[in-house]
């Protein structure tokens, strides 16, 4: 090969590398203008089938709700049933829970993490329930709108949006849309929320973007491929289904194989 062939393998390399670079920034930015409703919704389809639709046959009532995700604040599912399952069989009713001693109760959920943190605002949204309306109960909210049963919560410390976004969503079967650490990070990369949007901001957003009666199935489905592909470090963009429609700008640096994309499992 001649020096001249080479250069011009160079030149033409060059310009094929500059075409593809072209080309996908302009399939990010037509992607950027898509409508954010169609965009979500393809996203949850696409997710649904992969992961399936789960439903909401959780028979469990709020208040037991609220004092279980406390308990599932920045730890796993795991770790978080097993202090849950720790407390209910120390505690087996809610009176007896809320006459526990902080120490005591913090020692038994501590396979929980922050167990002191968690006992104190356990035992202060039981007491404030109970000062509140005279008892143990938050069965009241069930009559109230979305977002008078929100705001009502709102009140008890260490209640924060996720947390009242979930008992809203689980246990009272309302139009909330938690979003938790994984979705935060997954739905900022896929552009349904911009970059530097809050969890409250977040789950407004979400809850615009997506069918009341996809709310429960679409959580848990973006939850779990946050866990399994759209992890923090080292996504599996390779494999991901929605790398076609991602307009991630890290995407080609964890893409691996282009040959496996969209066979996620």
């Amino acid at each position: 090969m001649t020096v001249r062939s080479i250069f011009n393998f160079r030149e033409a390399g060059a310009v094929v590398a500059t075409a593809f670079r072209w080309i996908q920034i302009s399939t990010a930015s037509l992607r950027s203008t898509m409508d954010p409703k169609r965009h979500s919704e393809v996203v949850r389809r696409r997710l649904e089938k992969i992961f399936g639709r789960p439903e909401n046959d959780l028979q469990e009532d709020p208040l037991s709700s609220l004092v279980r995700t406390i308990l599932s604040q920045n730890t796993t599912d795991a770790t978080s049933e097993r202090a849950w399952e720790s407390l209910r069989k120390r505690y087996p009713t809610m009176t007896e829970l809320k006459e526990a001693d902080p120490d005591e109760l913090a020692e038994t959920i501590r396979v929980g993490g922050l167990a002191r943190l968690k006992a104190e605002r356990i035992l202060n949204a039981l007491r404030e329930i109970e000062r509140l309306t005279g008892k143990l109960s938050l069965d009241f909210l069930k009559d109230m709108s979305e977002e008078d049963a929100d705001a009502w919560l709102a009140q008890l410390k260490g209640v924060g949006p996720k947390t009242r976004a979930i008992v809203l969503l689980f246990a009272l079967r309302k139009k909330a849309f938690p979003v938790d650490t994984h979705i935060l990070r997954v739905t900022k990369r896929l552009g349904l929320i911009g970059p530097h949007t809050g969890r409250l901001e977040a789950q407004r957003v979400m809850a615009g973007l997506a069918r009341p009666q996809d709310y429960f199935s679409y959580h848990l489905n973006l939850i779990e491929h946050g866990r399994r592909t759209c992890s923090a470090r080292r996504p599996k963009c390779g494999i991901c289904v929605l790398f076609d429609i991602c307009p991630w700008s890290e995407k080609e640096r964890y893409a691996g194989s282009a040959m496996t994309k969209g066979k996620e499992k």
